[in-house]
């Protein structure tokens, strides 16, 4: 069953009468891709208004009149384009020009089809958990960010074995004894948090997952709870350079007073969904599940 608090709906942009408005965005110091946005770029404007253009997220998109945003690139791309948009969060299509590309599920292949199904209204918005991670120094927010995938906190130089404090609701969960500590959205729950040995979380559900990096004890795990709770992280004997990250950009380093806050954000990712994709077949192909394990011989 899909968490309600979550909005599946029809897109809101003109369908009659007149183009819905796009922004056209993607990492262009990647290659191939201003090559390939030059080469869709035909099939795009047959469709869609380009309202503006940005290949290195250097635009404010807080005042941009737009319907959606084409993204084209990786799920790399599709993180920066979300912290660009910052708490006005336009509905993204990620074309996949990148490696796995969970966020970009769509071809460019795929663009001649999908692209005018999206701009008729043939499609869903879904909307997925944010984050806002603040660092505090005593009653000071030294830092903070609105993050999509994760918050990390990772050991640093030297790289001796962290003790890290896990408050919920202010209360003292746990302390781990590792290399680090990820916080992960169901969207973030398929990268960092993965390759830890945190669990795939479907990416409406309303809930973080917190996973140890290489705990020193066996029997800890990855523990899911509701996103509605306040998670608090300290490091009373931080390395030179334990850092928290978000979405893999650092944040701040830690000191020995510092607390990591991280709570559900106001805004809500949107995702477009387009007829022929949805979240499981993305893991059997992304994945590998697709392969047979008892093969005939």
């Amino acid at each position: 069953m899909l968490d309600s608090s979550f909005a599946s709906a029809a897109p809101t942009w003109p369908i009659q009468g007149s183009k819905p408005r796009a922004l056209l965005l993607g990492s262009g110091n990647r290659p191939h891709v201003v090559e390939e946005a030059e080469r869709l770029r035909p099939i795009i404007d047959r469709h869609v208004e380009v309202a503006l253009t940005d290949f290195h997220f250097h635009e404010d998109l807080s005042h941009t009149a737009a319907d959606f945003a084409i993204v084209l690139g990786g799920d790399g791309a599709i993180l920066r384009s979300a912290r660009q948009m910052g708490s006005r969060q336009l509905p993204v299509l990620g074309v996949n020009l990148g490696k796995l590309g969970f966020l970009a599920s769509i071809g460019p292949e795929e663009l001649v089809q999908v692209l005018p199904e999206v701009a008729s209204g043939q499609c869903r918005v879904i909307e997925h958990l944010m984050f806002h991670c603040s660092v505090r120094r005593g009653q000071t927010v030294i830092a903070e960010q609105l993050g999509l995938n994760e918050a990390v906190i990772t050991a640093g130089p030297p790289y001796a074995m962290l003790n890290v404090n896990l408050y919920v609701d202010s209360n003292l969960a746990t302390t781990y004894a590792c290399d680090g500590l990820i916080v992960s959205t169901p969207v973030g729950s398929t990268a960092y948090n993965l390759s830890a040995g945190g669990p795939i979380l479907r990416q409406t559900l309303s809930a973080f997952s917190i996973t140890p990096i290489s705990p020193h004890t066996l029997t800890v795990r990855p523990v899911v709870d509701t996103a509605e709770r306040v998670y608090e992280m300290e490091v009373p004997e931080p390395n030179e350079g334990t850092t928290v990250l978000v979405d893999g950009r650092p944040l701040a380093k830690l000191t020995a007073v510092d607390r990591v806050r991280v709570v559900r954000a106001e805004p809500r990712f949107k995702l477009i969904e387009v007829r022929g994709h949805n979240y499981y077949q993305t893991l059997r192909d992304k994945l590998g599940w697709a392969g047979n394990l008892y093969r005939k011989r």
